[in-house]
């Protein structure tokens, strides 16, 4: 995770020349910071004051998450992911500027560090690309001698763990980071790696929650350690925050990479108080009725439901409200016992309700955008019949139909007038072969004379 300036611990760097590479991000990660406890700086889009010049202090990161803050002497143009060299306890170190600008003021004031503390260094120059050659160097060395100083620690033994190795910038000191139970004396390990890396040496012993911060991992939740991305302040967790949020006590569960509680039990446990406030404590309490005594199983906080069962039905859960248990506590007090723990229901029949189906969501009709058609206006057409010989020219009345007729009258009558222009299809077409030559014309006729019958019906009919 983080940018293509992690491998090489530059982090992400602006477009200096002083320090190739990196996301050129100018400080602003897209990924969330390559840097562990990064800073989002919600003021470097506000300009300053006429006439107000910048703060003079600026943050600076160091290796995992150790930081420290550090006078701008020089009035130079610093920027967030500037690498620097600043003032060290012997010589002098190099860091990445994690913070600049207004918000380092509210930052110390955070950590109650005064404006004109004389702890606060000063910063030398921005890094040279020597500086930041013989830097690499130096953190190349570290997984080597941190396994190194393991095996001097077991061959003393000392009953501590060696988590981590920093170097100092320019290589002439490194710290140590262990972690122990108990109080270890390890003055004749400082004597043999002294003699074994040629630099000054730090032992700095950090809990076991810091270990897990600067090393990082990934939780049971598949993100990154809260401790080691924005968590810095480690509070004490006990197992009563898990019982009040009615978690199974599984240390395989709670435990963290740490091997010790998880931080996160701490997040809702504010909500979970104030959610049990309204919920009485019937831990140790049993509701006494006529049916028999009850007890408490499970409680659903922010439902405000109470599950109880009797002791002769363990298994049989039954489900109250709030109110109800409250109530029947304040019914044992009084030495009152109700029959049974069901609440009276008093039932009403459901009113119900028609749905109308055509139209349950709403849906318009499919041929809302179709053109209606128009209906023909006939009246104002003029007809194909003959020409009334009543009907003047010019006469107000002659487009008008004649309201005094008589509504007994044929309508087809009507209608001769119009079918008389119109083309018969009844009507005989024209024959084609009319003006031809009949070849049958010159065939003999046959005899005509043949006796015809006599069609007459007033003669008697022969038997």
């Amino acid at each position: 995770m983080g940018c293509s300036g992690c491998s090489t611990g530059r982090g992400c760097s602006t477009a200096s020349p002083s320090l190739p590479g990196g996301c050129k991000n100018n400080g602003s990660c897209g990924t969330g910071g390559c840097n562990k406890l990064s800073v989002f700086d919600w003021l470097a889009n506000m300009e300053l004051p006429s006439g107000q010049a910048p703060f003079d202090i600026v943050e600076v990161r160091f290796k995992n998450s150790r930081k420290d803050f550090f006078r701008n002497t020089n009035k130079e143009q610093i920027n967030v992911g500037d690498v620097l060299a600043v003032e060290a306890t012997s010589g002098h170190d190099i860091g990445v500027v994690s913070l600049s600008g207004e918000l380092v003021r509210l930052q110390m004031k955070k950590r109650n560090v005064k404006l004109d503390s004389e702890e606060i260094k000063k910063i030398y120059r921005k890094a040279r690309v020597s500086d930041i050659e013989k830097w690499q160097e130096a953190q190349k060395l570290e997984h080597a001698t941190m396994y190194r100083a393991r095996t001097f620690a077991v061959k003393l033994n000392l009953q501590m763990k060696i988590s981590d190795v920093e170097y100092q910038g320019d290589r002439t000191k490194a710290i140590f980071y262990y972690t122990a139970e108990e109080r270890v004396d390890f003055r004749e390990l400082i004597k043999v790696l002294a003699d074994e890396f040629k630099v000054r040496i730090e032992m700095k012993q950090i809990g076991a929650r810091q270990e897990a911060g600067r090393l990082g991992s990934i939780g049971s939740c598949g993100r990154e350690l809260c401790c080691s991305t924005w968590l810095t302040d480690f509070r004490s967790v006990s197992t009563s925050a898990a019982r009040y949020q009615q978690l199974s006590l599984n240390p395989l569960k709670l435990a963290g990479q740490c091997g010790k509680l998880k931080c996160c039990l701490n997040y809702e446990l504010d909500s979970y108080m104030d959610a049990l406030k309204d919920i009485p404590d019937v831990n140790n309490v049993k509701l006494e009725t006529q049916k028999g005594r009850a007890f408490h199983q499970k409680t659903d906080i922010f439902k405000h439901i109470m599950f109880f069962s009797y002791t002769t039905e363990p298994d049989n859960f039954i489900q109250l409200s709030v109110e109800r248990v409250k109530e029947i506590i304040a019914m044992n007090v009084e030495g009152n016992k109700p029959e049974d723990l069901a609440e009276k229901v008093v039932y009403t029949k459901p009113v119900e309700k028609k749905h109308d189906y055509e139209n349950v969501v709403g849906q318009d009709s499919l041929t809302r955008f179709d053109k209606s058609k128009k209906k023909k206006n006939n009246n104002n057409k003029r007809r194909n019949g003959p020409p009334n010989a009543n009907r003047q020219a010019g006469a107000p009345n002659a487009n008008k139909p004649n309201v005094n007729a008589n509504p007994n009258q044929n309508p087809n009558q009507n209608k001769q007038g119009q079918n008389q222009n119109r083309p018969n299809p009844n009507q005989t077409k024209p024959n084609p072969n009319q003006n031809k030559p009949n070849p049958n014309n010159n065939r003999p006729r046959p005899n005509n004379n043949r006796p015809r019958p006599n069609n007459n019906t007033n003669e008697p009919k022969k038997d």
